[in-house]
């Protein structure tokens, strides 16, 4: 008999990957956009072959554009666009997340201690498990970055990496599944080299 999973593991049949406003008009301005883009790009990928939905929002894109191209042919067509910097307050957002029975919600995008921060919180009070990729979450300065890190630990949310995360996800290799992640894995560290 198998031992019992965690309930503090990710797990493909209740997880969603949230995508939060990389936008190309703020993207130039962020710490280490190359890598930022890099490890959000994994994330969808991996996400993808493991079954795992996406969502993404965009921060008033009349002023800050649209989500990077690099990701949106990487990510669904819809994306709400919102003023509110919580992503909770696209309401439909939040309804997805519960119709597709997804308590875990994976983050990633920017700003980390504006949009991020705001929508992790909500999403911890609204009774949502909330894990942050801390590698694939990126602001303008460090200190916000570190700062907004800590204080959403602080209130609940699991500090995690990408590549973490997608081998949470994955569970076990030998599989056609794990053998397409490897590959992804392998691309991303050609790409860091």
């Amino acid at each position: 008999m198998a031992a019992a999973l965690s309930p503090e593991r990710l797990s493909v049949a209740d997880t969603g990957l949230l995508v939060i406003d990389v936008q190309e008009k703020l993207l130039p301005k962020i710490d280490e956009p190359e890598r930022l883009v890099r490890n959000i790009a994994f994330l969808i990928d991996a996400c993808k072959l493991l079954n795992v939905p996406a969502w993404v929002t965009e921060q008033y894109p009349k002023g800050l554009g649209p989500t990077v191209p690099e990701l949106a042919k990487r990510l669904p067509a819809e994306r709400p666009d919102k003023v509110a910097f919580s992503s909770c307050a696209i309401a439909s957002l939040v309804d997805g997340f519960h119709r597709a029975g997804r308590p875990n919600i994976l983050v990633a995008g920017m700003e980390t201690h504006v949009c991020v921060m705001q929508t992790v919180l909500d999403l911890i009070a609204l009774s949502f498990r909330v894990f942050v990729a801390v590698d694939a979450v990126g602001c303008r300065y460090p200190i916000d970055h570190e700062t907004a890190l800590r204080r959403m630990e602080m209130a609940g949310a699991v500090p995690v990496t990408s590549e973490m995360a997608v081998f949470e996800l994955t569970r076990v290799a030998g599989t056609s599944v794990f053998k397409e992640i490897s590959r992804l894995v392998q691309e991303r560290m050609k790409a860091i080299a």
